[in-house]
C-alpha cells in the first residue's frame, strides 16, 4: 500500500472502550458523515455505533452490497446440553460512504471464526450446526440454527439435534485430547 491510499488514523473520539489485547483493525463512519457514528472492527469483534460490540462468533451473517453493510446477529432461544439454539436478530443496516477496509476484515473475521459448519435435514424440517471460535476462549462454541418453520421444541428434532450435535463434536475432536 503506497504512501497515499494510507487510511488516516481512527479518531480518539470514535474509539470504542477496547477490552485488554483488543485492537483495532478497520474503521468507517456510518451513514451520511453527519455524526451517524462508527463501525470498528477489532480482533475481538465489531463495534458497532453507540459502543455495542458484536463478536465475530456472533454474526450470523454479513453482507456488503459495495454501499451498505448489513449484519444479522444471532439471537439466543435456548441453552442445551452442549450447545446453543440461536435466531436471526434484527439486521443491521449501514451505509459505509468511506468504507476502506471494514468490510474486508469483517468478511474475514466472521468466515475465520467458523470451525465446523453443517447443514441436516431432521425429522421435521432442518437446521444448521456450527462450531464457532470465540477469541480469547479455548475450544469451540457450538449452535444450532433451525430453518424457518422447524419445530425446536419437537422431541424428535430435539433427540436428532442432541444426536447431530454429539457426533459433529467428536468428529472435530482433537485426537490427542
Amino acid at each position: 500500500m503506497g504512501l497515499f491510499n494510507r487510511r488516516p488514523k481512527l479518531p480518539a473520539a470514535d474509539r470504542p472502550p477496547l477490552g485488554p489485547d483488543e485492537r483495532v483493525l478497520a474503521w468507517a463512519a456510518a451513514g451520511d458523515g453527519t455524526g451517524n457514528g462508527v463501525l470498528v472492527a477489532t480482533n475481538r469483534g465489531l463495534w458497532l455505533p453507540g459502543d455495542e460490540r458484536l463478536g465475530w462468533h456472533e454474526l450470523l451473517k454479513a453482507v456488503w452490497s459495495g454501499r451498505e453493510l448489513t449484519v444479522t446477529p444471532a439471537e439466543n432461544v435456548a441453552e442445551r446440553d452442549g450447545y446453543l439454539v440461536v435466531a436471526d436478530a434484527d439486521p443491521k443496516t449501514y451505509l459505509l460512504l468511506d468504507p476502506g477496509d471494514l468490510p474486508h476484515q469483517v468478511r474475514a473475521r466472521v468466515t475465520r471464526s467458523v470451525a465446523y459448519t453443517q447443514h441436516h435435514r431432521l425429522p421435521t424440517g432442518a437446521g444448521r450446526i456450527a462450531a464457532r471460535r470465540v477469541p480469547g476462549v479455548d475450544g469451540l462454541t457450538w449452535t444450532v440454527r433451525y430453518d424457518p418453520g422447524t419445530p425446536a421444541d419437537d422431541a424428535e428434532v430435539v433427540a436428532e439435534t442432541d444426536r447431530l450435535v454429539a457426533a459433529a463434536r467428536a468428529a472435530t475432536a482433537p485426537a490427542d485430547v
